[in-house]
């Protein structure tokens, strides 16, 4: 798990950084991710890359992983603090979630909102209030 949990972390550095390349240098070409702010999901590179630079047109948000358990097949528990702020300061969310992420080969190969049920539905709580 020390090769997975470093590649996670880094990932997240490079996520609130707003370093996009570096984030996605540590993801597979295909990789599948839960589009938090809007609903659904995007598959690939390019498109975590629009729905990345979309998010941070409308909200500031900052994510750091608190906890990390391993379970089968190469799937991460991360327990995460989660702040939110709108473009001008305003906290719009501060709790505690849960992202689910899969590695395979040292990449991450997806990633799904371990704490809600649907989503292919709107936007987490986190995002529910628009700037």
């Amino acid at each position: 798990m020390a090769e997975a949990k470093t590649v996670i972390e880094r990932a997240y550095a490079a996520f609130n950084r707003r370093d996009i390349d570096g984030a996605l240098a540590l993801m597979t070409e295909d990789v599948s991710w839960p589009r938090a702010s809007e609903g659904g999901r995007v598959v690939g590179k390019e498109e975590i890359r629009g729905y990345w630079s979309r998010q941070w047109k409308e909200f500031d948000p900052h994510v750091e992983p608190i906890a990390m358990t391993e379970g089968d097949g190469g799937v991460i528990r991360v327990r995460v603090h989660q702040l939110v702020k709108s473009l001008q300061g305003e906290v719009l969310s501060d709790s505690e979630v849960q992202h689910v992420f899969t590695v395979k080969g040292g990449l991450i190969a997806a990633m799904n909102l371990g704490d809600e049920v649907d989503a292919a539905g709107g936007p987490s709580a986190a995002f529910a209030h628009r700037s």
